[in-house]
């Protein structure tokens, strides 16, 4: 693995990917992020919330609860990535099978 060298002796490490303002930057010729921490977030809120609510709530609050607990998560820091049409397809994936989870159980 390639090392960078500071002045200072501080070392900074080459890598594939890096978090920044919850954000994670892959190394790409082009600004790229990764929408795989985010989403993997989004399911284990989305988990929690199924967990602890079960089949007591209705639909109107579980979906409330999604939208106000979950939806963030997947939408943190996007404002700030032009995302692609692959990004757009994999995002409307997560929401729409949790919305499915939501409906149908």
């Amino acid at each position: 693995m390639a090392r960078l060298w500071l002045s200072a002796g501080t070392v900074i490490s080459w890598v594939n990917e890096m978090r920044y303002l919850g954000l994670f930057i892959e190394r790409s010729c082009k600004f790229k992020c990764s929408l795989e921490h985010a989403e993997k977030s989004f399911y284990r809120t989305a988990n929690a919330v199924f967990s602890k609510i079960g089949r007591i709530a209705s639909e109107e609050v579980t979906l409330q609860l999604i939208k106000s607990k979950c939806l963030p998560v997947l939408s943190c820091g996007l404002e700030a990535y032009p995302l692609t049409k692959s990004d757009l397809q994999s995002l409307d994936l997560s929401l729409t099978g949790s919305l499915y989870e939501t409906l149908h159980n």
